[in-house]
């Protein structure tokens, strides 16, 4: 006896599919949505910076020391210190990250101490940035500055507060997200490219110099331009360490002499910290609200430009490698 065929319902299966496509719509135009709106808020903050910012703009403004109690003249020492901790900050961090990483993904292999290290990694960035402030208060100049000082009878050079123990605090800060992106760029290099070198009689560091390294080089500079960021906009580390309320001169000296230099053992002014002052310790915040807007607007600019130099880096090293 023959079984006989279920036709079937047309009509339900148009409807099922319109509720699918009706279901796959809105799914599609939610994530849009929340694609869209973190950029909206973006390009809504920046366009309230730059109109409140851009008037006040100028020579002076960017060339010239505050004065009248910072009510008037300008933001140099402010761009200047921002500069200089930065840079400090990298040429600290840097070397550090990039040795953890390579160690964790080249030599430490999976064991305890490389899981400990990682945990260690991920913890510490999850710690408040204030936390950092008081680790670079109470590690860098109470312990290793005051020592420093009793050992070498410097009087009271390194136990300060001052531009170098503040760039060592950032650098503290940013290196869980240096040794990340290493790490991840380090993995990213195929392991028959590792094989090959050292089948061809390499070492184990020759490997890791000559073919892992270059390979790399643009995951690790992406650290490094996520680093310039965090470390530039970052107040509470600094606080503590180095950064003044007020100082019209730059934190310049002179080697032997006659050449000028950064002066790591002086105190410095920072851009984020001067508009916290102006926003929270200023006798008229009405009068200062312009210096903020434009302080904030260089500083934004700064952040960009120094993100921009090290992505045109990143570029070269990643054509280089295409050629070679």
């Amino acid at each position: 006896m023959k079984t006989p065929l279920v036709k079937p319902n047309k009509d339900l299966y148009h409807n099922q599919m319109d509720k699918n496509k009706i279901t796959e719509a809105f799914w599609i135009f939610l994530t849009r949505v929340f694609t869209l709106f973190p950029l909206v808020c973006l390009f809504a903050l920046l366009a309230k910076i730059v109109l409140e910012g851009y008037g006040i703009i100028s020579w002076e403004f960017l060339f010239q020391p505050p004065k009248d109690g910072m009510e008037a003249g300008g933001i140099l020492p402010c761009i200047f210190g921002t500069i200089a901790i930065t840079l400090f900050m990298i040429l600290m961090a840097l070397p550090l990250g990039v040795g953890a990483a390579i160690y964790l993904v080249e030599y430490g292999g999976d064991n305890k101490l490389v899981r400990i290290i990682r945990a260690a990694v991920n913890n510490l960035a999850g710690v408040p940035s204030i936390v950092f402030g008081l680790f670079g208060l109470g590690f860098f100049i109470l312990f290793v500055g005051r020592n420093l000082d009793a050992v070498l009878n410097t009087g009271l050079l390194f136990g300060q507060p001052c531009l170098l123990w503040a760039s060592a605090t950032l650098a503290v800060l940013v290196l869980p997200v240096i040794i990340v992106s290493t790490e991840e760029a380090l993995n990213s290099v195929p392991q028959s490219h590792r094989d090959a070198a050292l089948a061809l009689g390499a070492t184990k560091w020759q490997t890791i110099w000559t073919v892992v390294l270059p390979q790399a080089r643009g995951g690790i500079l992406t650290g490094a331009i996520l680093s310039i960021s965090r470390g530039a906009g970052d107040t509470a580390p600094i606080l503590f360490t180095g950064c003044a309320y007020f100082l019209p001169h730059l934190p310049v000296t002179e080697l032997f002499g006659f050449i000028p230099m950064v002066n790591p053992f002086d105190q410095f002014m920072a851009l984020t910290y001067h508009i916290f002052i102006m926003a929270t310790q200023s006798i008229n915040v009405e009068r200062t609200l312009p210096i903020q807007y434009g302080t904030t607007l260089v500083l934004i600019a700064l952040t960009f430009l120094l993100n921009f130099f090290a992505i045109m880096l990143r570029i070269h090293f990643r054509k280089k490698l295409r050629v070679n």
